[in-house]
């Protein structure tokens, strides 16, 4: 007699394999399936395995003296062929099955049985899909469902905003509770497919974002994952939509601060993006993820794409130039995390935080503006431009969603995704060229005024726009990673604690308030963000490419013109930009370019003098990240005397380093350190660049023009660096004039010179 291994026995397998109390199958299991099992009469105890069972005189022996039973594992080949075989035909008939048994030397009842397994595993893996998909449509009815009733029982006057007088009922509240009798009886449907295990397909269900398991959870256990002292494991959060703790969203019309035009979408296709990847962001921010792996030196980390491909299933093909970044980093920032949180949803402060890295950013839509008077369950779409301060590397143009959710008791996520054009029903008039993955940061308080800060980045871009040089940069994650956003951010609130400090004395003791150094920084700001643009082409400024015939390749000039734009010089300004490999350490070619000392040596508009500062404003720890008010020494002949100084702006971290300048007239100084408006101050900046270069393993470095560049001695300790040099200049005062050859050829002098003059000094 042959042994028959119930359904039953198979659940409790999966229960201890740890697939959930339902199992596989279910807590509405459909009996007939029992029925057409016992039928076949023999049955494999799973889709690989075979179970020979005891004779019939063993029947009658003790269970004690009974014989063990022995089981007869496929092996991996013919379960690769049975697997083969199921894809293109998964109801084989008795010709097939005998075929297969003669090939694969089974038994055709083994066979006949493991299709029938396989059927039934597949059967219950698509039933587990759709309740998953049929728990989410639950909580969406049921919170709309909430939010008609709430609008019915307290109406809000549209016109002032006060409470509605009560009357008579209107024809739209009768339609509201029709519409409201109507989801309720909707939602009793749904509920009662969701309980049979055996239902029809719904062809409503079918969502283009992969759901996501409500079960998941982010284990903030202190020890585990070092987000620090949150108690014990009860801690963790059940991910997802579900009856208690999930997130609730209402979807809103867009509000009178949103930029830009209503875009017509449907938006519940935004909201499960929007939290399909909230559950991603946080299942790669765990620390013990297998989606992380050390990278062969032993060093960073790096993304496991076999892992991360296995864990979250990839929805359509990525094109064949795009290639993926990925970057993971954790620290601690000096703001408590009610105000990080009400920055990051701030697409204002958000773009304050990071200057050098966006280059503009407008919030587009607001979908959800949060729950109980909080941005928990906020969510906005975002349209910005991210820059790496080269004119090798493009402006990525990117829209996405961003949704801001409180986990648990003092921890907080914000997690960005790029929405596509077909989602939004719109035509694209540019091909896209970078999609920002789900990416972002999760926050966790430490209760003394800091918060610990997990930021993730991921994307997709087109490598064929980076020049040669710059995509080593790019594929390590130096360029847009998750460091560089931690250490602007660190070195952001960092500044601002020291705003707060006492007052700052100049050179001749006059006392700069708080008025003053507010206003001096804001124009620094302002230098900055305009050496940026001139930089990278962003459309901060409305620049244009200028093509000339003795103008390097490697070398790109722009043009705009400027009226009666405030802080700006009337007339035609032009910008010159290049990148180069250095064989010297960026921190040797970092405290060069700052040193007022040396200023002479490659300043060409020093006029051979020294810089002397006679204020300084620090905008974090150490002495490199300050801005400083400097005074040339030197002595204008003509005039007699010097009545230019020079504002500066200096950057230094594990990113990079950065000196912006550009030189201003005393008289608009001083209005601006005893704290009048800067917003008229004119400024055309100068500056550098530098990122640093640790990396050898791929060969020497290339420059622009595609040659090796030799290291010297000077790069064994902390490698070359990535330079990059920009200088903006006057062509005219007269906007209708035209560009002559003269002016072009003066800046792209002025940019060789300046460079020549590096390299001599380094040798």
């Amino acid at each position: 007699m042959t042994l028959i291994v119930g359904p039953w026995d198979f659940l409790q397998k999966n229960k201890m394999d740890g697939r959930g109390d339902m199992g596989l199958f279910g807590e509405h299991f459909d009996p007939c399936l029992v029925g057409r099992i016992k039928e076949d009469g023999y049955e494999s105890r799973s889709g690989s395995d075979n179970i020979e069972g005891a004779s019939g005189e063993d029947q009658d022996v003790g269970d004690d003296q009974r014989p063990r039973k022995k089981y007869n594992r496929h092996t991996a080949n013919q379960i690769q062929e049975l697997e083969s075989f199921f894809k293109e035909c998964p109801h084989p008939d008795e010709k097939q099955r005998s075929e297969l048994s003669r090939r694969l030397g089974l038994e055709s009842k083994q066979i006949k049985f493991w299709f029938q397994n396989r059927r039934t595993q597949m059967k219950t893996q698509l039933e587990r899909h759709e309740n998953v998909i049929l728990r989410q449509d639950n909580d969406k009815l049921r919170l709309e469902n909430e939010l008609l009733k709430q609008n019915m029982s307290d109406p809000i006057c549209n016109n002032c905003g006060g409470p509605v007088v009560p009357g008579p009922v209107s024809d739209e509240q009768q339609q509201l509770r029709i519409e409201n009798a109507r989801l309720t009886d909707e939602l009793g449907r749904v509920c009662a497919l969701a309980n049979k295990f055996l239902g029809r397909p719904l062809t409503s269900s079918a969502n283009p974002i992969p759901p996501f398991s409500t079960n998941s959870k982010l284990d903030l256990a202190v020890g585990i994952n070092g987000y620090g002292n949150l108690g014990h494991t009860d801690n963790m959060l059940p991910m997802g939509l579900d009856n208690n703790r999930g997130i609730m969203m209402p979807l809103m019309k867009p509000i009178g601060n949103a930029v830009g035009k209503e875009v017509p979408h449907d938006r519940s296709i935004f909201v499960d993006l929007a939290l399909a990847a909230m559950d991603e962001l946080i299942k790669m921010a765990q620390i013990e993820s297998p989606i992380w792996i050390k990278s062969l030196d032993g060093g960073k980390e790096v993304l496991n794409h076999e892992e991360y491909t296995r864990t979250f299933p990839r929805i359509g093909m990525k094109p064949s130039n795009f290639v993926t970044e990925a970057t993971r980093v954790s620290g601690v920032v000096l703001v408590n995390i009610s105000a990080l949180v009400e920055t990051l949803m701030d697409v204002n402060g958000w773009v304050e935080m990071f200057p050098s890295l966006i280059a503009r950013a407008a919030t587009t839509d607001i979908i959800s503006s949060g729950m109980g008077g909080t941005k928990s369950g906020a969510l906005q779409m975002i349209h910005a431009e991210f820059q790496l301060i080269s004119p090798f590397v493009p402006v990525r143009q990117v829209k996405f969603l961003r949704l801001c959710k409180q986990l648990t008791e003092g921890v907080w996520a914000v997690v960005d995704v790029s929405i596509d054009a077909n989602q939004e029903n719109l035509n694209a008039q540019a091909p896209v060229t970078c999609k920002r993955l789900p990416s972002g940061c999760i926050i966790q308080d430490m209760n003394n005024g800091c918060s610990k800060v997990t930021w993730v980045e991921h994307s997709e871009y087109d490598e064929s726009a980076v020049h040669q040089l710059y995509r080593p940069i790019l594929s390590s994650g130096r360029g847009f990673g998750a460091q560089r956003w931690l250490a602007a951010l660190q070195r952001y609130y960092e500044g601002m604690a020291m705003i707060m400090s006492p007052s700052i004395l100049g050179e001749d003791q006059t006392v700069i308030n708080l008025g003053g150094k507010k206003s001096m920084l804001k124009l620094a700001r302002r230098m900055v963000d305009n050496f940026c643009s001139g930089v990278c082409a962003s459309s901060l400024h409305n620049w244009g490419n200028l093509v000339a015939g003795n103008v390097s390749e490697d070398v790109r000039i722009l043009t705009r013109k400027s009226i009666n734009e405030p802080g700006e010089p009337d007339g035609i300004v032009l910008s010159a930009a290049t990148s180069v490999w250095l064989p010297v350490s960026r921190q040797r070619l970092f405290d060069f370019l700052r040193d007022e000392q040396s200023r002479s040596h490659w300043d060409i508009l020093s006029n051979g003098g020294m810089l002397q500062e006679i204020i300084q404003i620090p905008k974090g720890q150490g002495q490199c990240n300050r801005v400083s008010l400097l005074r040339s020494t030197a002595v204008d002949a003509d005039a007699g005397e010097n009545n230019m100084l020079i504002l500066q702006e200096t950057r230094n971290d594990v990113s990079g380093s950065q000196v912006v300048y550009a030189p201003v007239d005393i008289q608009s100084m001083s209005v601006v350190t005893s704290g009048g408006d800067s917003t008229y101050v004119a400024l055309l900046p100068s500056g550098f660049v530098i990122l640093p270069d640790n990396s050898f393993s791929n060969g020497e470095p290339s420059n622009s023009d595609g040659n090796p560049v030799k290291r010297d001695s000077d790069s064994n300790n902390g490698g070359g660096s990535f330079f990059t040099v920009g200088f903006q200049i006057l062509a005219s005062n007269l906007p209708s004039a035209k560009l002559t050859v003269e002016s072009v050829e003066t800046i792209h002098n002025l940019i060789s010179c300046t460079m020549q003059r590096i390299r001599t000094a380094f040798n």
